[in-house]
């Protein structure tokens, strides 16, 4: 158990820890560890869990964290995977904060971050492919794609009625 523990806690820290750019850009990095390094979960899990985790309030790294700790080792692994996602970061932004906010103008500071975001989007859009491969089984799925990417794109309707609507049309046709 203490071996699982302290995997769940080195492999949060390497995907909340180099996951610049916020929610979206750790997610690759949590599907690394979980799917291809530790295989707690299966590439279809680990959808399934990113479907589940963004139908709910907050960051989605601890809910990712949380949910995959739980299926690794309960709730110690929930413990486990949430001190590894939050827990050198909080440490890091007590103790830096006076040098953060003296650097923020700074060219290399600003250099840095541009030389990261291209990398941070091709990440993402890999993990949204190999995703999609497996969330488009038919032609029903599609379907439900193509009416979210109407209803985001030009009709404005919030991410979150989409879910939800998106939940009872799942729960109504795929029973």
């Amino acid at each position: 158990m203490l071996g699982e523990f302290w995997d769940l806690f080195i492999a949060f820290i390497r995907a909340s820890n180099l996951g610049f750019g916020g929610g979206p850009a750790v997610i690759p990095l949590i599907q690394t560890e979980a799917v291809n390094n530790y295989h707690w979960i299966t590439n279809e899990q680990f959808v399934d869990a990113l479907a589940v985790t963004n139908a709910l309030p907050g960051p989605i790294a601890t809910k990712l964290a949380g949910y995959i700790g739980y299926q690794v080792l309960g709730w110690p692994g929930v413990l486990a995977a949430l001190l590894g996602t939050i827990g050198p970061t909080t440490l890091a932004i007590v103790l830096l904060t006076n040098i953060l906010m003296k650097y923020t103008d700074s060219p290399g500071l600003k250099g840095a971050l541009k030389g990261v975001r291209p990398v941070v989007v091709v990440l993402v859009a890999q993990t949204a492919f190999e995703m999609g491969l497996e969330s488009f089984p038919n032609i029903i799925t599609w379907a439900i794609a193509a009416v979210t990417a109407a209803s985001l794109f030009w009709f404005k309707i919030h991410p979150a009625i989409l879910i939800v609507l998106s939940l009872i049309f799942g729960l109504l046709v795929f029973q």
